[in-house]
């Protein structure tokens, strides 16, 4: 008797054979994303309003640059994934090409922005 768990017949099934782990991997994300902004956002919501020098010293500490880089990361992966499932849903021929990738490079241009921004803070 074989025994196979839900996820198991799931995987290979579907168009693009992916649909489980694209699945999987938004799941992950958002539950990494609900513990990482309510985090970030209390230590976001505690520099509002202060002085440059004192938001440069909040986020020149290591864990809420670090928090931040990987709210950053994550959040960005999580948006390029879900744009892409939209617009596959949706889209057809070049203009779902174009968009796509307009999707992944927007979402690494903010990538890239915000990094190079916490490390001119942080050094």
């Amino acid at each position: 008797m074989r025994y196979l768990t839900a996820r198991k017949r799931a995987e290979g099934k579907g168009a693009s054979h992916t649909g489980t782990e694209h699945h999987w991997h938004m799941t992950v994300s958002a539950v990494a994303l609900a513990f990482l902004v309510p985090t970030w956002l209390y230590i976001f919501g505690s520099a509002l309003g202060q002085s440059q020098e004192q938001v440069v010293a909040i986020f020149a500490r290591p864990f809420p640059a670090i928090l931040t880089a990987l709210v950053l990361i994550v959040g960005m992966r999580h948006f390029a994934m879900g744009a892409t499932m939209m617009i596959e849903d949706y889209a057809k021929g070049t203009a779902r090409k174009m968009a796509i990738i307009f999707a992944y490079s927007l979402s690494a241009v903010i990538v890239a922005t915000g990094l190079f921004a916490l490390l001119k803070i942080a050094i």
